[in-house]
């Protein structure tokens, strides 16, 4: 799998203007008094994933609440830091913040498409105002999120089927009950005879796990195959072995862009069940399908970027975040630099394997705590694939670890 570098995303996240920040990744102010300049500043914080550790579905996982209110009563910084998605960072705050008990902030919360919304920014390769394709989640919920982020030509499958229902004759039990319910009209039709009269796609993001697999694969498919992403059409260029790739995405096709890569994921029934990476792997296997042909030296790519758990992209993004929510408790002026940070996860694939491969560009050490509430089952004696710092019982274990671990004077009882 080849997956291209996210160079414009990472520019961004280092750009000094703090004008330039989205709005709802601003931290509140919050004074210092006289009392907590005299407290003892940790020099080390927790990055949480949620489903799995903190919650399991809806259902919050026992002493997930109190773990993180005893964090938040000794000022030590923790972080939010999800595959999960389909909804604002307001939203799901909110929600957690309910489910926990623990009042929480957008400002130490970063879920798998969060990066996205630094693609507003950018100049002219800003896709603000470019037409996009966002697939996955609930109804309407990711198109939401995208505007909120900033885009402001955002289109959905929903739409492109409830204009063109030919386009997978599959999904008409969906079209009353489902679709009718938040489908907008397209801004143009698709019609291949005039191409200044027809929709075209500039870029394709998958913000959360897609709910009508078929109609979400054949429309992106439909976009890859086609002449600059116009809908309805066909690059010439497809099975052109002269060319790189076969031909293939070599005609001015968008970008495909992935917002993690979870094979698996933790949900209400007792074993795992596939996730968006589930649904990228499939989209794969039908693309070497559609483009084999015998002649070929080699089988096409479908080239896109990812992003989420355990790219480093967004640990460096995390990262960041995580500084300036340390730096808005504690001060710019405080000395005790940040030295550890406890990925605490459920997912050996994402969590586990991403802490272990990043390497801090502030020289900060990444360390994992792999918990059994989750993925992640021992039961039958197998260790994870990618090897923890250590495996604990839950959530409250892994504080309890590394408060031990950093020779923290406060104990998790």
């Amino acid at each position: 799998m080849r997956v291209r570098s996210l160079d414009l995303i990472v520019r961004s996240l280092t750009r000094p203007s703090v004008s330039s920040t989205p709005r709802w990744q601003l931290q509140p102010t919050r004074s210092i008094s006289s009392n907590t300049r005299k407290q003892r500043v940790p020099d080390f914080a927790f990055a949480f994933d949620i489903d799995g550790v903190l919650v399991r579905s809806a259902k919050p996982i026992p002493h997930a609440s109190t773990s993180l209110q005893f964090l938040q009563q000794n000022d030590i910084p923790f972080m939010l830091l999800t595959n999960g998605g389909g909804r604002h960072e307001s939203e799901r705050v909110a929600d957690l913040s309910s489910k926990l008990a623990v009042p929480l902030h957008e400002s130490n919360f970063v879920q798998s498409h969060t990066p996205f919304a630094e693609l507003i920014h950018g100049g002219e390769n800003s896709l603000r105002d470019k037409c996009i394709l966002v697939v996955g989640g609930e109804y309407g919920r990711c198109r939401d999120v995208a505007e909120r982020y900033g885009f402001t030509n955002v289109v959905t499958p929903g739409d492109i089927y409830a204009a063109h229902p030919e386009i997978w004759p599959f999904s008409k039990p969906f079209q009353r009950d489902y679709y009718a319910t938040f489908a907008r009209p397209i801004p143009k039709p698709i019609n291949p005879a005039s191409l200044d009269e027809s929709l075209k796609i500039d870029a394709v993001f998958v913000y959360n796990d897609p709910r009508d697999w078929g109609l979400d694969m054949q429309v992106i498919l439909d976009v890859m195959l086609s002449h600059e992403g116009y809908l309805g059409t066909y690059s010439r260029k497809n099975g052109d072995t002269s060319l790189p790739n076969s031909g293939y995405l070599q005609d001015g096709q968008p970008t495909l862009y992935f917002s993690n890569a979870d094979l698996l994921w933790a949900a209400d029934y007792h074993l795992s069940r596939l996730g968006q990476g589930g649904f990228q792997a499939s989209l794969e296997g039908l693309w070497r399908a559609v483009t084999y042909h015998k002649d070929h030296k080699s089988t096409p790519e479908l080239y896109r970027k990812v992003i989420g758990k355990p790219y480093r992209e967004t640990y460096e993004f995390a990262e960041k975040q995580l500084m300036r929510h340390r730096e808005s408790m504690f001060g710019k002026q405080q000395s005790t630099r940040l030295r550890k940070v406890y990925m605490v996860g459920d997912n050996p694939e994402s969590d586990i394997r991403g802490a272990n491969d990043y390497d801090s560009p502030h020289g900060i050490e990444w360390l994992s705590l792999l918990t059994r509430t989750g993925v992640y089952r021992d039961q039958d004696g197998r260790r994870p694939t990618w090897e923890p710092t250590a495996i604990v019982d839950d959530v409250k274990a892994a504080v309890q670890w590394a408060l031990k671990d950093s020779a923290w004077h406060e104990p998790l009882r």
